[in-house]
């Protein structure tokens, strides 16, 4: 049986063209990065801020600007990525519709865990194998750019997506050192509920896909939508805010269970349908 899992977030009445605007806004930005890609994690944020507002304004992800502002998002992030990968130089990143010629940046600190995790996901939603490989082939040691910033966690969970998604050897023992890291026990410098309500549940739910347990999937689904929605609404500031539009993490794989004809049994705007079932996919060119 389907449940159905309301979302605590209600669109305002004009929300589709504040949508609109704010993608606006990211387009203007993007066409500016040739001239100098120093605001391009400015360029990023504004991309994922219009993608949020997009999937609140339309919940099932249906209006092709959402797909649009999805696959915007994805690209900025993966430009960010290419640019602080080389010193000198510029880089070709086909963003909004052309390529573009990205002056290199060398390393910076917003390239960090916690910005390819985004990416990375977004790329599982659209199903860009090609950028899901290179985000991949991103040593790891480059993302740590802020020690004592990131849990050891985030890391290791990095290092199983990363062997996963590069066939590379010892997924099973990376997954081991994952759960390790992640037990309440182990050291953490995120809040326990952070870890417990955000970070936790997409590698639960990964490793049920791995092992292929399609019984304890959906259920596993249902609960990290509700640990999203508790943490969401524990604190009234953050209620409100529209980054909790989407459940990023637990969405990437459940699309990725969704191609594998995994039982989902869950519908909620947390997981936009049309993005979750990838019908936008192929649609238009996107690199």
């Amino acid at each position: 049986m389907t449940m159905d899992m309301a979302r605590h977030l209600v669109a305002r009445s004009d929300a589709e063209e504040l949508a609109d605007r704010l993608s606006g806004r990211v387009a203007r930005r993007v066409d500016k990065l040739e001239a100098s890609a120093d605001l391009i994690d400015l360029a990023f944020s504004s991309a994922l801020s219009a993608w949020w507002n997009h999937c609140l304004a339309d919940p099932e992800a249906g209006r092709l600007e959402t797909w649009q502002a999805t696959v915007a998002a994805l690209q900025v992030g993966s430009a960010l990525f290419a640019v602080t990968g080389v010193e000198e130089g510029t880089v070709d990143c086909f963003i909004d519709g052309r390529m573009r010629s990205v002056p290199a940046m060398g390393r910076r600190t917003y390239a960090n865990a916690d910005t390819w995790l985004s990416t990375l996901y977004l790329a599982m939603v659209c199903r860009d194998q090609e950028r899901i490989k290179r985000l991949c082939e991103i040593p790891l040691e480059r993302l740590r750019v802020q020690e004592g910033v990131y849990d050891e966690f985030l890391y290791a969970w990095i290092d199983v997506l990363q062997t996963y998604w590069l066939r590379r050897p010892d997924l099973l023992d990376k997954l081991e050192v994952a759960f390790a890291a992640s037990d309440p026990s182990a050291p953490h410098i995120a809040p326990p509920e952070v870890v417990d309500y955000l970070l936790y549940p997409p590698l639960h739910l990964f490793y049920l896909l791995l092992r292929k347990r399609e019984d304890e999937f959906g259920p596993s689904l249902v609960k990290a939508l509700e640990f999203h929605k508790s943490y969401w609404t524990s604190n009234e500031a953050w209620s409100s805010n529209t980054s909790a539009a989407v459940a990023l993490g637990p969405l990437a794989v459940a699309c990725h269970a969704f191609d594998g004809k995994f039982p989902l049994d869950v519908e909620s705007p947390y997981l936009p349908k049309r993005l979750l079932d990838g019908a936008r996919v192929g649609e238009f060119p996107t690199r």
